[in-house]
């Protein structure tokens, strides 16, 4: 039983640091991503960015659930929710267009998508749900984790929130109006996320509109990068003819 625990507890503990890696790691690339579309856009589609990784218990709770077992690689294989990042976005168009962003880069390999915007859930839940693994790099080399990514809007945000908190208010029992009350509200937060995208397009043009001349760079820079190139174009070969 000792020698079980000190394994156990050294092999979890490394298990759990590769999962907040891995988050670490997709917070990084959300941060370029937000960085490069203010730069070369103008525009920032990203309102906020949150992470999580799943405590221990938790992980074990959803095992006996699910009667998995409890090793884990068993783990790793069928737990996919361990480590998350929701990313919030101003508009529908954005949620895809950060979506296909982050999804598209040579390190990230897509496992799943679920497009709950195009097909909402019964209860009127909406995201984008993706599965994503990515390559952690440590000291004894790459290893794969899983992270599930959420995109949805502030409005598809606020609903999911104030369903979750209602949920578990009562222990999932919701009565039969609150949960036709969470329907209204779900239609009513489509209706303001539409609205809402029709008045960005109005001030601002189409999506592909959005996009402008990256911020300017100091005007002498560019005179002695003219003057280089200048150069550079003047100066004679040296391969033979």
């Amino acid at each position: 039983m000792i020698a079980f625990a000190k394994r156990s507890r050294h092999d979890f503990s490394r298990f759990m640091m590769e999962y907040q890696f891995a988050v670490d790691e997709v917070l990084t690339k959300v941060s370029i991503l937000r960085r490069e579309f203010l730069h070369m856009r103008r525009y920032n589609p990203i309102e906020h960015v949150t992470s999580r990784v799943k405590p221990p218990g938790s992980i074990l709770d959803k095992v006996a659930r699910r009667g998995l077992d409890p090793s884990l690689p068993s783990i790793r294989e069928n737990i996919t929710d361990i480590a998350g990042i929701r990313i919030t976005c101003s508009f529908i168009a954005d949620t895809y267009k950060v979506l296909e962003a982050l999804t598209s880069q040579n390190d990230v390999e897509v496992l799943e998508v679920k497009d709950y915007i195009a097909r909402p859930k019964p209860n009127g839940y909406k995201s984008l749900h993706a599965i994503i693994e990515i390559p952690v790099f440590l000291s004894t080399g790459a290893v794969p984790v899983i992270v599930e990514v959420q995109i949805r809007t502030i409005a598809m945000d606020f609903w999911a929130s104030l369903e979750h908190k209602i949920f578990y208010k009562y222990d999932g029992a919701v009565p039969t109006h609150l949960v036709a009350d969470l329907a209204s509200a779900a239609e009513a937060a489509e209706q303001l996320d539409q609205r809402m995208e029709q008045l960005h397009a109005e001030v601002h043009g189409a999506p592909e509109a959005i996009d402008a001349e990256p911020e300017e760079i100091d005007e002498a820079l560019i005179e002695r990068l003219w003057e280089l190139s200048q150069r550079f174009s003047e100066t004679p070969s040296d391969e033979s003819e």
